[in-house]
């Protein structure tokens, strides 16, 4: 399928917050810009809403994070990180960033998937099947699913040129660290087209 962006075209982001933040500092010991990927994933195109999906910790402390996030036009969601008497925890938002994107298909054009995990292939083939949206993911490549970039519509590898998509550590966007996520958490994004915090 080809791929089409026009000024018109409604897009809907969705953002998996946690799993850019590990690829982020495992690759390259930094953080994610997340107002650029944004802005990047949308172009010339129409902002309909832009969700971060966001894990919160025991510390409290992504105040500062959902902040910056919302000065970027981007929605947080949050779930509290869930920790098991045996001492085994879990953060996963997947399955509500999956309901999120198919309750918003009908208003939307385009889908893009800010996100490298491969348990989002149904999700994609579900929206190009019986929504009719075209569907992008962004993700760094290195870390990326390739059964996920063989089923969406357009892949943005935001490893071709991380120093732009990153703040601190070897990728230094020289942007404030207000941008970066806390560790193991997800951020959503909104509306408004994202600006640098």
């Amino acid at each position: 399928m080809s791929v089409i962006k026009h000024k018109e075209q409604r897009v809907g982001i969705f953002i998996d917050t946690q799993n850019l933040y590990h690829t982020a500092k495992n690759l390259y010991h930094a953080r994610v810009n997340f107002g650029q990927v944004v802005k990047d994933a949308l172009g010339d195109r129409s902002l309909i809403r832009a969700v971060a999906y966001v894990i919160t910790t025991e510390a409290g402390d992504e105040k500062a994070f959902f902040e910056a996030l919302t000065k970027m036009g981007i929605e947080a969601k949050t779930k509290d990180l869930q920790i098991f008497a045996g001492g085994s925890k879990k953060a996963d938002w997947d399955v509500g960033m999956a309901i999120d994107a198919v309750k918003l298909a009908p208003k939307l054009d385009a889908v893009v998937l800010v996100t490298g995990d491969g348990d989002f292939v149904p999700l994609v083939e579900y929206l190009q099947m019986h929504s009719g949206c075209q569907v992008e993911a962004v993700s760094f490549g290195k870390s990326t699913s390739s059964k996920l970039r063989e089923a969406v519509d357009d892949f943005i590898d935001l490893d071709h040129n991380p120093r732009k998509y990153l703040i601190g550590g070897n990728g230094n966007g020289g942007l404030s660290s207000e941008n970066s996520a806390p560790s193991g958490r997800r951020g959503n994004s909104r509306r408004r087209p994202p600006q640098q915090a």
